[in-house]
């Protein structure tokens, strides 16, 4: 039999496996109906059986190793005992989400340069002609970010009293969120969606950085965003890697239809978003309770960030080696 023959007359098979492990596999798993489960266990035999038809007949590669990845999959769901939501969320980012990372590091470098090239070209324009700014941030926002930078004041940021620390909390969260979603989104678009806000998110903060240089806000504004940045502006370049991730398969899918190279490409992308909001929240609360606070010098804001930026790149590094090998 032809290699195109015997996929189009196993596909719904091999589709109607990877759905049902998927039910189980699930942050909220549904538990499978006892047809369910009686027709699993019969995929599951009938794909590893095709896996073995498929190396004796010496079909793709691409269509071994997708057969190979299903097995796989069934195998676990057979034979895995039941992790609890707290341990597969422990298991996340203490293996799997740094070990995403190193593994898609082409899409991050490239998110990473899509934001922080534009910041500091756009940066560098700025400072050496001001009126630069204008032509990309229109004159009413800057007023808005002078007045939350103003030496003066006593607390950094958005206008509040300290006892509404926790409703900014929540708001940091809701805005950082909402822009790794949409940097991630964004990838829908053949990735393009993902860069066009990386770049902007970059010339935004570039330009605004440069202004406040030009306007002598260096000490509130670097000693603000210098904390929770390490976690913040990372994550949204991670965002911007599982879009990337995502436009990617919609661009060369490869063997597969763009269907389901998007949804292998998809498993990938939703746990880096994952490990995104666990950042965002880490930034948010960084941001509400210390970046904002003036009790401490600059010179121990700053220190601390460089603690900060160290813990993010040793864990991104380093974390998650030791069970590579095992998995």
């Amino acid at each position: 039999m032809k290699q195109q023959d015997f996929e189009r007359r196993y596909q719904a098979q091999w589709d109607r496996l990877q759905t049902l492990a998927k039910q189980v596999t699930k942050v909220f798993p549904k538990p499978l109906s006892t047809e369910e489960a009686e027709e699993f266990i019969t995929l599951y035999r009938q794909t590893c059986n095709h896996l073995a038809l498929a190396r004796q007949r010496q079909y793709s590669r691409f269509l071994t190793e997708h057969l190979n990845q299903l097995s796989l999959l069934g195998h676990q769901c057979l034979y895995r005992q039941r992790i609890g939501f707290w341990s597969k969320l422990g298991r996340l980012f203490l293996y799997e989400f740094p070990q995403l990372i190193r593994q898609e590091w082409r899409f991050f470098w490239i998110a990473t340069l899509a934001l922080y090239l534009p910041a500091i070209l756009f940066g560098l324009a700025v400072w050496m002609s001001p009126d630069v700014l204008y032509s990309f941030i229109d004159r009413e926002t800057v007023v808005n970010f002078e007045s939350m930078y103003e030496p003066s004041r006593k607390i950094i940021g958005f206008e509040r009293d300290s006892a509404d620390d926790f409703a900014m909390f929540g708001h940091y969260i809701k805005n950082n969120i909402t822009v790794g979603f949409r940097t991630f989104a964004g990838g829908l678009l053949a990735g393009i969606g993902s860069l066009i806000i990386l770049f902007f998110n970059g010339l935004l903060f570039g330009g605004l950085g440069a202004h406040m240089i030009n306007i002598g806000y260096v000490e509130t504004f670097y000693s603000f965003v210098c904390g929770h940045g390490s976690f913040e502006l990372t994550a949204i370049a991670i965002s911007g890697c599982a879009g990337l991730k995502l436009g990617w398969a919609l661009i060369s899918p490869g063997n597969l239809s763009r269907k389901a190279a998007l949804m292998k490409a998809s498993q990938i992308s939703i746990k880096l978003i994952y490990g995104v909001i666990g950042m965002l929240v880490i930034a948010a609360f960084i941001e509400a309770f210390w970046s904002s606070s003036t009790l401490f010098p600059a010179y121990t804001k700053y220190w601390v960030a460089v603690g900060l930026w160290t813990i993010v790149i040793c864990y991104f590094l380093g974390v998650g080696r030791r069970s590579h090998g095992s998995e």
